[in-house]
């Protein structure tokens, strides 16, 4: 097999795992489709959020519960999290909130979802990769420990403006939903 054939299996099933957490879904088969004409693409002002994966939208976690979470001591609410995000880029912090989303094993990492109650469409689910076990699911309530990163781009879509990586995830109570 050549590089290039090798390289574009590789893209194709990365793309596939990571479907998952796209909201979005494809209105057609990709062979359906008529493939747009080749432009050249203007460079941007900054880091920009690809339509592929946006965020996950205000009411993604409504079987969830937020009421009571209270703020870990000496720690961010994930709206402060947003606020903050250019002083606290590179530093480790903590918060505690629930499990919204919860996907296992995508590039060597388990992804979460995480929210608090704060914050507004767009500053109010923060992204947590994480090798913790045992994985947290959906409803649990946590407490997060990790590195602020910003502008974090996986590639095919996947940008982040905030995602907290490599954290210590500590299940402190399960949900039910």
């Amino acid at each position: 097999m050549t590089k290039a054939t090798t390289a574009s299996v590789l893209a194709f099933a990365v793309l596939m795992t990571l479907q998952g957490c796209s909201k979005e879904q494809p209105s057609a088969p990709a062979a359906a489709q008529a493939p747009a004409p080749a432009a050249p693409a203007a460079p941007a002002a900054g880091p920009q959020m690809d339509t592929a994966h946006p965020l996950p939208a205000a009411n993604a976690g409504a079987a969830v519960d937020l009421s009571g979470i209270a703020r870990a001591e000496g720690g961010q609410t994930v709206a402060e999290l947003y606020a903050g995000k250019d002083t606290l880029a590179n530093k480790k912090v903590t918060l505690r909130g629930k499990v919204v989303k919860a996907n296992s094993g995508i590039m060597s990492k388990d992804w979460l979802h995480v929210r608090d109650g704060s914050g507004q469409d767009g500053t109010n689910d923060l992204t947590v990769t994480t090798t913790s076990k045992p994985l947290a699911k959906v409803g649990d309530t946590v407490l997060v420990t990790g590195t602020v990163t910003l502008n974090k781009d996986f590639g095919m879509g996947y940008q982040y403006p905030v995602i907290l990586e490599d954290a210590e995830v500590k299940i402190e109570s399960g949900g039910a939903l």
